[in-house]
This record gives structure tokens, sequence and C-alpha cells, in this order.
């Protein structure tokens, strides 16, 4: 059976409910969900004009998908303040002399950390996600009397790439 190549003692792949998100180098509170770091290369398909029966691919463009972060309802703030760097509602609708500014450009890209932990609770990766802004915010769900859930927001973050920080390495068995 292969093994690992760092920790040879560990034969199971990391859970995926141990871990932790910081921006602005503080980790914010109550996040219970983090959706798929994913991205896609565009195909590029071209053929030689001396060749008739075959075309040959090469990469193309490469998009970064949205990133949503979920998190119960509570007093803190965090989300609410960096959607509202996008578009501030009570700005918008203020008269045009007393208008700050609809949209905050100076702080609404943040970069952010994703750190997974393993079951002894080390850090055993780690990936930045560069230059996100909020392009959806949901501060409520519906919300029903008759319902026995907690009230989740959500914010979903665009972004230009993730990288894994690959500094951050699986701890031996001697750490334990």
């Amino acid at each position: 059976m292969a093994q690992f190549s760092v920790n040879t003692a560990r034969l199971d792949p990391y859970k995926n409910f141990k871990f932790r998100v910081k921006w602005d180098n503080r980790y914010v509170a109550g996040i219970s969900k983090v959706s798929a770091l994913k991205r896609t290369t565009e195909v590029v398909e071209h053929r030689d004009g001396g060749d008739h029966s075959s075309a040959r691919q090469s990469p193309g463009r490469t998009k970064y998908e949205p990133i949503t972060l979920e998190r119960g309802v509570t007093h803190d703030p965090e989300f609410e303040l960096w959607a509202n760097k996008v578009w501030n509602y009570a700005n918008a609708q203020a008269a045009p002399d007393q208008r700050d500014r609809e949209v905050a450009l100076a702080g609404f890209r943040k970069d952010l950390v994703i750190e997974v932990f393993n079951e002894a609770g080390q850090k055993v990766l780690a990936y930045q996600v560069f230059r996100c802004w909020v392009s959806e915010y949901q501060s409520l769900p519906d919300l029903d009397a008759n319902a026995n859930a907690v009230a989740i927001q959500h914010l979903k973050l665009q972004n230009e790439g993730w990288a894994r920080d690959l500094s951050v390495t699986e701890p031996t068995e001697t750490d334990f």
C-alpha cells in the first residue's frame, strides 16, 4: 500500500470538519461551511493546416469559481461590514451632497486564508485566496415560525486565484 510522503505513519486522508478562515489577519468567528476551491482551464482546440484528421488541444484561460462562506447569524458584523464595502444602501440613498460613497474601493478586496486541521487540532493545510470581494450577501435566511433550524448567513466571494501554502506540513508522529 502506498504511504504518504510527509507523515509515513498516516494512512487516512484528512477530515473536512476542522477548519478556520481568516482575513485582515484575524480569524472570523462561527464559519460552519466553506465551498470547494475550484478552478477550470478552458480548452483551446486548434489544428495544423496540413493535418486533416485531428485537432490538437492546449490550455486557455483559467477561471476560479466563487467561494461561499456560511455561518450562523450572530451579533458579529464581519460579513456585513465586508459586504457593505462593495455597496452600501444607506450611502446610496443619501442626498448627493451628503453621500459618502456607495462603494468603498479602498478596501473591498481582501486576501483570505483557509486553514485545515487534523484530528489532533494541528494545522496541516493552508490555502491563500487572493483579491476576494463580496458578490452576494445573504444576511438572513427565510424565516419560518414552524421551523426548527439555525438562521444561516452566506457570503459569496469572487476571487482571482488561490495557492497552497507549502510552508505548512503535516506534523510527524513524534509531534503528538
